[in-house]
């Protein structure tokens, strides 16, 4: 910092942006907030050098300074109107956010902001800060404390009846219990999130979060066709913005065509005029999966997934799916290859699917405990005897269901015979 403050004037605020580095711009800046004028046009220029300062300060990627730049700016906070306040605040907590490994440093600040806003009775304010560390919370796999946090804000919010709040809140209260596996209250908060939004102007970015949210859901019940539509909205949403979420939006859907056995789909997908936009190591995975699916090779399914790791196996959404689908295909072919056998060697099996001898023995137990097939295996001389499907007699069941329609005819019968003679 400058050792004697400068005037809060625009020619001031010029200087920062003249300075020869960014230390002296910083120094300059914080000179200009120190000046102790109060009047009109110096709190404009102010207001000003703050915004300066905090992007000069997250280019150098000082988040503490930042943090600190909050702690200073409180006397100024009660200077000007709470809507300006409540802008700064979370203009500089945003500013924290884009530089990386801060999230345990914004968890810190958003409790001191908290804290801060309920002394001043800043309800406005507060509630958006409590909203943003229970994002933060979620994020950092803190669920307990994040869904009491959310629990206590949505009764309060619902109470002063803050819509467009609500339906941040409901949408972060949808993606915390999905994070739980609770897809009931998911799917009840997400549906709060759009009836909320249905009575208010919900701008493009967050009506493409709530599609986001709806497809996700909707493929964790199976039901790929519905989720694809809303990726796609949400896809077209995010795109026309230029949003990063774009490309995760375009990677479910190709999901959605690889998982209801469309994987050609795929390729013209990739190669539309929306989606060369987005080529790059997250299509290049998608690809590669409906390859392997396509060609029913569960040996470039794995090669697929040791290839793209960070993309595959890093996404949980993406990765939830493809476990399953992966599993499903090593059982059907599983179910081809020992079908001409009623006993055949283990590692001729793992030798025909091209995988381990362990994997692949593994699978066979899960398989035959799950009642895939009936048979066992012989370990010690590491084979798999295959039963003959044993089938079933009609005649007991047939018989039973003669028997039991007997009993009803005489029962009527006798209920006639009861009446006649009464």
């Amino acid at each position: 910092m400058a050792t004697s403050n400068l005037p809060a004037t625009t020619d001031s605020v010029a200087k920062a942006l003249e300075a020869k580095s960014p230390s002296e711009a910083i120094s300059i800046l914080y000179s200009v907030l120190e000046d102790p004028s109060s009047s009109p046009e110096a709190l404009r220029i102010k207001e000003q050098a703050v915004t300066n300062l905090s992007d000069i300060l997250t280019q150098e990627n000082k988040a503490e300074d930042l943090r600190q730049l909050l702690v200073q700016l409180r006397p100024f906070f009660s200077l000007i109107p709470k809507a300006k306040t409540a802008k700064i605040v979370r203009g500089i907590i945003d500013a924290v956010a884009k530089i990386p490994g801060t999230t345990d440093l914004q968890i810190t600040l958003c409790k001191e902001m908290v804290d801060w806003t309920r002394a001043e009775k800043r309800t406005f304010l507060r509630q958006r800060v409590e909203a943003r560390l229970a994002a933060l919370l979620m994020e950092n796999k803190e669920y307990v404390e994040a869904l009491a946090l959310l629990t206590n804000l949505v009764k309060e919010v619902r109470r002063l009846d803050d819509k467009l709040l609500l339906v941040d809140i409901d949408l972060l209260e949808s993606k915390l219990h999905f994070s739980l596996r609770n897809l009931p209250k998911a799917k009840a908060a997400l549906t709060a999130a759009r009836t909320a939004a249905n009575a208010i102007y919900v701008p493009p970015a967050q009506q493409g979060t709530i599609d986001l949210q709806s497809g996700i859901l909707h493929a964790e019940e199976k039901d790929y066709k519905t989720a694809y539509s809303y990726f796609f909205e949400a896809f077209e949403s995010f795109n026309a913005l230029g949003d990063p979420r774009a490309i995760f939006s375009l990677k479910y859907m190709l999901l959605c065509k690889i998982m209801v056995s469309q994987a050609d789909d795929v390729t013209s997908i990739i190669s539309s005029k929306a989606g060369l936009q987005y080529v790059g190591p997250d299509l290049d995975a998608m690809k590669a999966v409906a390859d392997a699916h396509g060609k029913r090779s569960l040996k470039l399914f794995e090669n697929a997934l040791r290839d793209y790791k960070a993309q595959l196996e890093e996404d949980p959404i993406v990765h939830r799916h493809l476990s399953s689908l992966y599993d499903t295909l090593l059982e059907q072919n599983l179910c081809r290859l020992i079908e001409p056998f009623s006993r055949v060697e283990i590692p001729h099996i793992a030798e025909l699917i091209e995988l381990p001898v362990d994997h692949v023995e593994k699978k066979l137990s899960q398989m035959i405990l799950d009642k895939k097939f009936a048979g066992t295996l012989d370990q010690g001389a590491g084979c798999l005897i295959i039963f003959e499907d044993v089938k079933t007699d009609a005649i007991y069941s047939a018989t039973l269901d003669t028997i039991s329609n007997m009993g009803k005819v005489v029962d009527s019968l006798y209920a006639r015979s009861a009446k006649i003679m009464a």
